[in-house]
């Protein structure tokens, strides 16, 4: 008879309490702590999405590229179609009709890498660059963009 007593003491735990492990990260403190940083992650990475993609279609980066892609020596070296890769670097401010680039842009093709480097001012709404050529990764050689084009030292 005391075995018999004893299995109607011991009670069994709540649901709470044999899940409580897994439920307070996902659901204990409102939307969870794990939808929380979710929510973090996917917020950080729209962001950079959003501006990368803003920068992407900016005028003189599309120029650029169009440029590295009729150039005959850069296809030499990089083959076709030129494309962009990776995360470009540097800043690009515009404020009406005046602004300032200074860039740098992975791009690739199907025989190479190179860097697309863009510099130059907005002036009463018209680029003019100071800078632009592509660097070829492999050997370093670089491509100037420019000819036939206003520069800079011009003004």
């Amino acid at each position: 008879m005391k075995k018999r007593e004893q299995m109607e003491v011991q009670e069994q735990k709540s649901w709470f309490g044999r899940n409580w492990g897994w439920v307070v990260p996902v659901g204990g403190c409102g939307c969870g702590c794990i939808g929380l940083i979710l929510l973090f992650v996917f917020g950080i990475g729209a962001a950079f999405f959003g501006i990368s993609e803003m920068i992407t279609n900016a005028t003189p980066v599309e120029y650029a590229i169009e440029q590295a892609s009729k150039n005959k020596e850069v296809l030499r070296y990089l083959g076709e179609p030129i494309e962009k890769y990776g995360i470009p670097s540097g800043n690009i401010s515009i404020n009406n009709d005046e602004g300032d680039v200074d860039f740098l842009i992975p791009i690739s093709g199907p025989s190479g890498k190179g860097t697309l480097i863009i510099r130059g001012i907005r002036t009463n709404g018209e680029w003019i660059y100071e800078d632009l050529y592509v660097r070829i990764k492999e050997t370093q050689k670089e491509i100037n963009l420019l000819v036939k084009e206003k520069v800079l030292e011009d003004i």
